[in-house]
């Protein structure tokens, strides 16, 4: 894989946007998270790593409202709750991407991007269906909106496609299209590069890259190749059975012995 670490130097990395304290998430006697805490600063990419079952996904669903905490708070542009409700996550510009892919797989590219557009829609029933309007101009600026997105990930060539007939790859792909339709602030990226060749995954961390570049959107990614993750990272957050063991840059983690000992078997 071969990436310029050096990009992450240039990327202007602001404040913390998203702080979560003390996360604790029990299902029954099962304990997936331990009073958990890091932030995620503006604009940086913060990757969360660690063995299967080490609760990172259940954090990502806890960031976004899916899951919501026994104990901790989370603050997100500086307003402190105990959990997120989905809807205002969404509202509030969080975006999300699944580890098993969870498209519209009979409905063509468009349409499943489109439908990333629903909460920028204002106009209402009786609006759309006279199609006049405030209901033509948002369709005008929605549709404007995700051939933007089309043309920016590259796949004009399947945007009139049933997603159900495409390789996985360009799957994926269409779901990060869905996303970035959504206009999102922070994006919640699930293991955005499994199930891919090696040719795919450099696409899609080019992609991952220029999202953050162009867009300026921040990026909390779940990825288990540990060349993506150190390639592409500006900080990394370590879970081992539901419980930090570390945090920092690339380099401090790849030094970690705690990380060494319990997920990367050797220095890198």
């Amino acid at each position: 894989m071969s990436l310029s670490s050096s990009m992450n130097n240039e990327r202007g990395v602001g404040e913390i946007i998203l702080q979560l304290d003390s996360i604790s998430l029990a299902f029954g006697g099962i304990k997936a998270l331990s009073e958990i805490s890091f932030d995620v600063r503006e604009h940086e990419i913060r990757a969360i790593i660690g063995p299967n079952g080490a609760g990172k996904s259940s954090m990502l669903n806890v960031i976004n409202g899916v899951y919501r905490p026994q104990q901790g708070t989370i603050a997100f542009h500086g307003q402190v709750r105990r959990d997120m409700n989905t809807h205002h996550a969404a509202a509030q510009g969080i975006a999300r991407t699944f580890q098993n892919i969870a498209l519209f797989k009979g409905m063509s590219v468009l349409d499943n991007i489109m439908s990333g557009r629903n909460l920028k829609m204002r106009a209402t029933l009786v609006e759309q269906a006279i199609y006049w309007g405030r209901a033509r101009r948002e369709e005008l600026e929605n549709r404007r909106r995700v051939e933007e997105v089309i043309d920016f990930l590259e796949i004009q060539h399947i945007r009139k496609t049933p997603v159900g007939r495409l390789p996985y790859g360009l799957q994926k792909r269409v779901e990060l299209a869905r996303a970035l339709a959504a206009e999102p602030t922070l994006l919640l990226l699930d293991e955005p590069m499994a199930g891919m060749n090696v040719e795919e995954k450099q696409d899609m961390c080019r992609f991952v890259l220029d999202v953050n570049e162009q867009y300026g959107t921040t990026i909390v990614l779940i990825e288990h190749d540990m060349g993506v993750v150190m390639d592409i990272s500006d900080r990394v957050v370590v879970l081992d059975y539901g419980k930090k063991i570390g945090d920092g840059t690339p380099d401090e983690v790849r030094a970690n012995q705690t990380v060494i000992d319990a997920y990367l078997g050797v220095a890198h």
